[in-house]
Parts: C-alpha cells; sequence; structure tokens
C-alpha cells in the first residue's frame, strides 16, 4: 500500500494507492537564486545596458503567474533606486492579457509592499485609444502597442517561464503581448490556435513547441516590433519557490530560459493508461478552472482511448471566465468551431480542446465546482471517498501526476517516471 499526498488548492489530500502505480514527477532545479544575489546581478545588468532610466515601465504578471514578487520586487527597487531612480519615475504595469482585474487585496498579496509605493496600471485592453499602431505580422495580426508603454525610455519584464498549452512557453514576451495587448488583436492570435482548413485545432499548437507553432511564430514577429530592453526570466520548482533568476532580452535568451525550464518538467510521449490520478499541483495552478484545464490537457495525454482521468482541481475562483461555458451550448465541437472561425473571443480555444479530450476519455473531478457548471463541461463531479472507491475498484497499472500543472509531453526528452516500489 503505497501512501502520497496530493495538493489541492492550499491543501492536501492524503491517498492510499495499492496495486500497480506509476508516478511522474517533475524535478526541482537547484536554487541559485537569494535576494542579495539578485541585487547584485540587478545592478550588474542595469550598469552594463547603461539604459536611459529616466521613464522605467516593469511589466509583471498577474495573480494567475506569480513569480515571488515580494521577496524580489523590493531588491530590484534598490538596484534602481542606488543609480538615483526614484519612484516616481518608475511604474508597473500588471499583465492581465484578458483576464479579469485583480483587487487591491489581492494584488498586496501578489507584490508585497512595492504595491503601496509605486505606481501599478492595471492593464485594460478594450480601450482602442490606449494603443498605438505599430504593424502587422506575417499572419495579419495588427501590433498594437499601449501608448503609455511606448513613452518608457527602458522597459523591463520580470516574470516566470512556464509551459502553455497552445503558445508552447508563457511568460517573457507574453508579458508585453498578449499580456499587454488589445482584445482583439489577442483574440486573432489565439485564434491561430484554429486549423480552419481541417476544421481541428493547429496540432503545431501545444505546450513545449516553437517552431511550427503558429501562434508561437506570430508572437517572435510581434516581439520584432517592441522588445523589452531587459527580461528576467525565472525558473520556479513544483512549489512555485524562485530556483533562479535569468537576465536577458530578445528572443534567443527568451527560448534559452524556455530549454532551462523544459530540462526539468518535459517528457517524451510514452505509454498510455486507463487510470490517471492527476492534482494540478495546488494554488495557483488550480485557482480557477481555466488555469486548471492546462493540467487537465497535460495529463490527458497519460490517459488511453476510453481511459478515466481523475483530476484535483479546487478551482476556488470559479471557471474564472464569463465566455468559456456558453461555447458548450453551440451543438458540440463542430458548431463551436464554427463560431470562433468567425469571431475568435474569450476563452473558446480551451472550450474547444476541452471538448476533444471528453470525447476520448472520461474525466472525474474533485472540485469546488457545482455539478450544474460540471455537467456543462463534461465531467463528473466526485467527493475523495468516491474517487478513492473507483481507483482502488480499477484493474490494471494507473499513473499518478501530482504536478500535473506543470508536467508536460513532448516528442523528445527524459524521462522522470519511476514505479512506486522502487520509490
Amino acid at each position: 500500500m503505497d501512501k502520497i499526498s496530493l495538493r489541492y488548492g492550499n491543501d492536501l489530500i492524503d491517498w492510499d494507492l495499492s496495486g500497480d502505480v506509476v508516478l511522474f514527477d517533475v524535478r526541482d532545479p537547484k536554487s541559485r537564486c537569494d535576494p542579495e544575489r539578485f541585487f547584485l546581478q540587478a545592478g550588474q545588468a542595469i550598469d552594463s545596458a547603461r539604459p536611459d532610466l529616466s521613464r522605467v515601465g516593469i511589466v509583471v504578471a498577474d495573480k494567475t503567474r506569480l513569480c515571488n514578487y515580494p521577496i524580489y520586487l523590493p531588491r530590484l527597487m534598490e538596484a534602481f533606486e542606488k543609480r538615483g531612480i526614484d519612484s516616481g519615475r518608475i511604474r508597473f504595469f500588471i499583465a492581465y492579457s484578458t483576464h479579469a482585474r485583480q483587487s487591491d487585496a489581492e494584488s498586496f498579496v501578489a507584490y508585497g509592499e512595492v504595491y503601496r509605493r509605486f505606481t501599478f496600471i492595471h492593464h485594460d485592453g478594450s480601450n482602442p485609444d490606449s494603443f498605438a499602431l505599430l504593424g502587422e505580422t506575417s499572419r495579419k495580426i495588427p501590433v498594437l502597442m499601449r501608448k503609455d508603454l511606448l513613452e518608457c525610455t527602458f522597459v523591463l519584464t520580470f516574470g516566470a517561464i512556464s509551459h502553455h498549452y497552445f503558445a508552447g512557453y508563457g511568460g517573457g514576451r507574453k508579458l508585453i503581448f498578449p499580456g499587454l495587448g488589445f482584445r482583439e488583436a489577442v483574440y486573432l492570435n489565439h485564434a491561430l490556435f484554429l486549423d480552419r482548413a481541417e476544421k481541428r485545432l493547429a496540432p503545431g499548437c501545444r505546450p513545449g513547441v516553437l517552431d511550427g507553432n503558429p501562434l508561437a511564430e506570430d508572437l517572435e514577429e510581434h516581439e520584432a516590433f517592441f522588445q523589452a530592453h531587459m527580461a528576467i526570466h525565472g525558473i520556479l520548482d513544483r512549489n512555485g519557490k524562485v530556483c533562479e533568476l535569468i537576465f536577458g532580452a530578445g528572443p534567443s535568451d527568451f527560448r534559452k530560459a524556455c530549454a532551462e525550464h523544459a530540462r526539468n518538467c518535459e517528457l517524451p510521449d510514452g505509454k498510455r493508461y486507463s487510470w490517471v490520478l492527476a492534482s494540478c499541483g495546488g494554488h495557483p495552478r488550480d485557482i480557477n478552472f481555466i488555469q486548471s484545464h492546462k493540467a487537465i490537457q497535460n495529463a490527458s495525454l497519460f490517459v488511453e482511448d476510453g481511459g478515466t482521468l481523475v483530476a484535483l482541481a479546487r478551482c476556488r475562483d470559479g471557471v474564472g471566465s464569463s465566455t468559456f461555458l456558453p461555447y458548450f451550448s453551440m451543438e458540440g465541437f463542430a458548431g463551436a468551431f464554427e463560431r470562433l472561425s468567425m469571431r475568435y473571443e474569450g476563452n473558446g480555444g480551451t472550450a474547444l480542446s476541452m471538448m476533444t479530450k471528453t470525447a476520448r476519455i472520461r474525466i472525474i473531478m474533485i472540485t469546488d465546482l457545482d455539478e450544474k457548471t460540471c455537467r456543462i463541461i463534461g465531467v463528473k463531479k466526485v467527493s475523495h471517498n468516491q474517487a478513492l472507491r473507483y481507483i482502488q475498484n480499477r484493474k490494471g497499472a494507473m499513473a499518478v501526476l501530482p504536478n500535473a500543472g506543470l508536467l508536460v509531453r513532448v516528442p523528445k526528452g527524459p524521462v522522470h517516471g519511476i514505479r512506486s516500489k522502487d520509490r
């Protein structure tokens, strides 16, 4: 009998697992970062760049993609202040993309005392008058940039690298676009997730893939129009703790940071199982269903056709989108696809992706979502005890994923799977 504790929001749920159990988990990177070392690195990077610091813009992620900001932002501010840059010359931009705005209380938790000392701009991508047109990409996506960001003489992005289920990777350049993008332009970029000719999701749009991914390639073109002067890429462990902060700028350094992140949490496609038990990895990866879906997507690649995925996804903030559920009342995948092909908006791609999974496998969820919402999405809500009974009565081997929000299967890479008897 093997025992394991899996994260559920900010809590842990204990499981007694019998039979043939295979554990797949991420590797934690070595910790090479501390506040004092970061302070020195930041100062050296600023001095080497020799930038015009008359108007500094710092772009940070929202509460769904944190990067130990309360610890490291104060030291970054010290590095600027040591060089004579006072708070009046620095403004922060919160890269919400199309996410809902945080409250001041949530923002204080996310960014710490810096939130009270400096000006923070809560991005709203709905007002076209706030943007300037710089051109368009080869796929005819307009490049619209916030006018107040263009006024900054030095732009720095600061955020964690992560996998993204259709953009390849998140963080880095995505903090500027789609993070600070005009909403309609964001939707046009996201619509590249649709293969209109074959009426399917574009096969190249997958986590861990940048080349051959039309959406990621468009983002790289977008970056060529406006590139941050400096980027700080966070490499996190499974608990969301920063282990390394990598300084760089531009596509090459972004790719290097992505490769560093991938080293710890990518593995190749392999055997699929009739049963998979997966946790998103806890808060904030299961803060809402839109965020939890990334883990469900990752975990689904371990499940054989007709198999069962048992997912732990608290979703304390509900679905996390007002536009997601309506796609499930559009006559299935074909109807929703047709609607999105005419006008992409909201989390339509996430809805289509979810439909492809529930058509192939059964998904059981331990969640705070209500039963009606679960039925609409196509999953079955169960209690811990009910899920345990399902698992105990199963036949065959089962895969367990304690950090499905981080663990990604790709065509190549090292395998970090061990059988429970070897634990």
